[in-house]
């Protein structure tokens, strides 16, 4: 996991900028066994994914890319983390978190130079997932190969970011 969230998987929320004052959020701790930096990347077998650091959805919020390679084509995959407001964010002046905004805009340049051609997500409905696994045919073409789906997802998800930083902004001036 991100280094920036380890602190608080190890405390079981405890300490979550955002749950910290939620006992039902709590769970168990666990020992974090290894923590990441953005750019660092994960043996998973044959398989290498690379770790992007995307907070701001939370704070530890991490993308991972691949490519994989199938008949002779590469194909860059993209497993988003998160780019949406979570009901009750502050994104102006919050003590516990007070660079969430500017983490957020990081995140939309950072999504917005990632190749991709197969978008997934941390979120089967980021990416429309149970409508392009009925669409999948022997011989169609696969519906997981929507580098189109993944720019609108990011630039929907910036919109409604703007939105809100805007609106959590007129009402706090």
């Amino acid at each position: 996991m991100h280094k920036s969230v380890a602190a608080s998987v190890e405390s079981g929320g405890r300490i979550d900028f955002f749950y910290f004052n939620d006992s039902t959020a709590h769970f168990p701790p666990a020992r974090v066994d290894r923590t990441l930096h953005d750019g660092d990347q994960v043996r998973l077998g044959a398989t290498t994914p690379m770790a992007h650091l995307t907070a701001g959805h939370t704070l530890g919020d991490t993308t991972w890319t691949l490519d994989v390679p199938e008949a002779g084509h590469t194909y860059h995959v993209v497993i988003f983390g998160g780019a949406g407001v979570n009901p009750g964010d502050n994104l102006v002046n919050d003590a516990y978190y007070p660079q969430q905004a500017a983490d957020f805009e990081r995140t939309f340049q950072t999504a917005r130079a990632l190749p991709c051609d197969i978008f997934l997500g941390a979120h089967g409905v980021y990416f429309g997932l149970l409508a392009k696994y009925q669409r999948l045919q022997p011989g169609s073409p696969n519906p997981f190969i929507d580098p189109a789906g993944y720019q609108t997802y990011v630039t929907d998800c910036e919109q409604a970011f703007r939105v809100e930083l805007a609106r959590q902004w007129a009402a706090s001036h």
